[in-house]
């Protein structure tokens, strides 16, 4: 397997390993991937002792390519490696030059280059080079689909399992931000009941004070199932609760769900298994809304839908619209789905 290949796992299984590279460029809009990489590397290649001697963490601001040269060119004092961690890289200018050094790195040395909100030009002689002898390694951004099997995964390896329903509530509530998702489930965690197997929605409300029973979930639900009652508690929870329920994450998250249902309808097989994946989803069950959501809304009925989305958006922020408050707004758009 090419290097710029690797998956995080595959770079994680050879630290522990003790598998290392002279070069390790760490790039990419998810900060997450590079940060656990980065500090895994600081916790276990030194012991405290050797990093007295052999630790170098320089910043991008203060430090040019040459002293990023200069300081992995030396050699490590009483241990086997020297561990030299530049941070915020994307302000380095003339990381091309790197390519001097690479053409024989000292293999005493591990470089870790963290790069992050944006990638190096992998089109590049520095980037084949870097290749060649280390690690590029991009990582990126989830999409919304395999948020759960992240939540899913971090849990299960703290020897936990978390309830779907909750799952669903986590990926809504903190969205896509990996840190501080993992953030909130170590709350989850650390004040999970012992002799409970699942994190449930119950301890969710209770740690990190998302209702249970009125959220953007409940209120998809409501939608699919046509509940006007239960949609319109929901709604009225959300107009007295602005704050933790803000209009915009909400017409994101219906957006999101009526632009997949659309995508459903042209779903070759429209059984779960079909629609998930056509879709992009892990697993099966994810599909399950949509299969329900198929029969009771016409496509004609979800491109309307998806329009009336967009026009509650724009007044949401103003646009055309001097004075309605956003819980009217979100009550006649729930109205125009609903009827």
């Amino acid at each position: 397997m090419a290097a710029q290949e690797l998956t995080y796992s595959d770079i994680l299984k050879d630290l522990k390993e003790r598998k290392f590279r002279p070069i390790y460029y760490l790039m990419g809009d998810e900060p997450y991937y590079i940060d656990q990489l980065t500090n895994y590397l600081l916790d276990n290649v030194l012991t405290e002792i050797e990093k007295d001697f052999n630790l170098d963490v320089l910043y991008g601001a203060d430090v040019d390519i040459n002293g990023i040269i200069n300081t992995a060119r030396r050699y490590p004092m009483m241990s086997e490696y020297r561990l030299v961690v530049v941070k915020e890289a994307q302000v380095v200018k003339g990381m091309e030059n790197l390519s001097i050094y690479l053409q024989k790195p000292l293999n005493s040395t591990i470089l870790v280059i963290c790069h992050k909100n944006g990638t190096l030009d992998k089109r590049k002689k520095v980037a084949s080079d870097i290749s060649k002898v280390g690690v590029l390694y991009e990582s990126k951004k989830l999409k919304e689909s395999q948020l759960p099997q992240f939540i899913n995964n971090y849990v299960a390896q703290k020897g936990l399992k978390i309830d779907s329903k909750a799952t669903e509530m986590m990926a809504d509530f903190v969205g896509s931000d990996l840190s501080r998702m993992a953030g909130e489930l170590d709350k989850l965690i650390i004040t999970h009941p012992e002799g409970q197997e699942y994190i449930t929605p119950e301890q969710i409300e209770k740690n990190i004070g998302i209702s249970k029973d009125y959220n953007n979930i409940e209120l998809r639900n409501a939608i699919i199932q046509k509940d006007i009652l239960k949609a319109n508690k929901i709604i009225k929870y959300f107009e007295e609760n602005p704050k933790s329920n803000p209009i915009q994450v909400t017409l994101g998250f219906l957006f999101n769900f009526f632009s997949n249902l659309m995508l459903a309808y042209y779903a070759p097989e429209k059984t779960e298994s079909g629609v998930a994946a056509f879709l992009g989803f892990k697993t099966s069950w994810q599909a399950k809304d949509y299969i329900i959501a198929m029969k009771k809304y016409s496509g004609v009925k979800t491109m309307n839908i998806i329009h009336e989305i967009r026009y509650t958006d724009a007044k949401s922020k103003g646009v055309g619209n001097p004075s309605i408050e956003v819980g009217d707004l979100l009550k006649e758009l729930i109205f125009k789905i609903l009827h």
